[in-house]
This record gives structure tokens, C-alpha cells and sequence, in this order.
């Protein structure tokens, strides 16, 4: 992570540079005025070296902008992205919530199951199931 923002960092220097050199530099038409004594020969480079010299740089700086330009792009194909909206809901839903604890529920000295408690002496039918009791059973008449 920090060397892609380190290449980062480099790439838009090396940008900014390459905008300043280019604006620096003198257009074809801007010969013919050199050769009527718009004279450039008083400069740095002398008449002909400050063409030669940006041009260079500018070839230079370009080239170094081309490598760090694939450097970003190598760096970047290991980033997993979500496709879409509904790709970054799936993947926030895989991880678990936190669990909170919930209050004990209140026991009344027996333990708890999970089967209401049987009546013995209720008869059962064939698979298990009580049949209800009848007139004579329940004191009705």
C-alpha cells in the first residue's frame, strides 16, 4: 500500500512536469521569427540547445510517466472490487454480527424441556398422539 502511493506520488510530478516542459517549449512557426533577429542565442542554452534540451527532458519525463503508468496498473490487478451495488451488500452480509447477550429467562425450579410434559395416563393412539379424554374421564356428563 504504501509503495503504490509512493508511484502514485511520483506519477503526478511526473505529469505536472511534463505539462510545464511542454508549455515551455516553442512551437515550429516560432523559427521563422528566430531567423529575422528574434534571436534566441542569448539564452541558456544558446540558439538551438534549449529546443534540444526540453525535448530530451520532455522524452525522458515521458517515458518515466509510461513506466510508473504500468507500475500503478501492476499494483492494482491483486485489488478485488465489488461489481456492483448488490456484490457489496452480499459480501458486508458474510460477516457475522455481533451477538448480544440476552437476559436469562426466569426459571421455576424445574428443567426446562423442549416437549410439553407427558400425561401417563392418557391413552395413546397407534403413532404416539393422545386421544382426548372422554365423558366418563372428565367428570361431564
Amino acid at each position: 500500500m504504501i509503495l503504490h502511493t509512493i508511484i502514485l506520488i511520483v506519477h503526478v510530478f511526473l505529469a505536472l512536469a511534463i505539462i510545464g516542459l511542454v508549455l515551455m517549449q516553442r512551437g515550429k512557426g516560432a523559427e521563422a521569427g528566430a531567423a529575422f533577429g528574434a534571436g534566441a542565442s542569448g539564452t541558456v542554452f544558446g540558439a538551438s540547445g534549449s529546443a534540444n534540451f526540453l525535448s530530451r527532458t520532455t522524452a525522458v519525463l515521458a517515458t518515466l510517466f509510461f513506466l510508473t503508468s504500468l507500475a500503478l496498473a501492476y499494483l492494482a490487478r491483486d485489488v478485488r472490487v465489488p461489481d456492483s451495488l448488490v456484490d457489496q451488500a452480499v459480501q458486508s452480509e458474510v460477516l457475522p454480527a455481533p451477538e448480544q447477550s440476552a437476559p436469562a429467562p426466569a426459571t421455576t425450579g424445574q428443567p426446562a424441556t423442549t416437549e410439553p410434559a407427558a400425561d401417563t395416563d392418557a391413552p395413546t393412539t397407534d403413532n404416539g398422539a393422545k386421544e382426548p379424554p372422554t365423558a366418563s374421564e372428565t367428570g361431564s356428563n
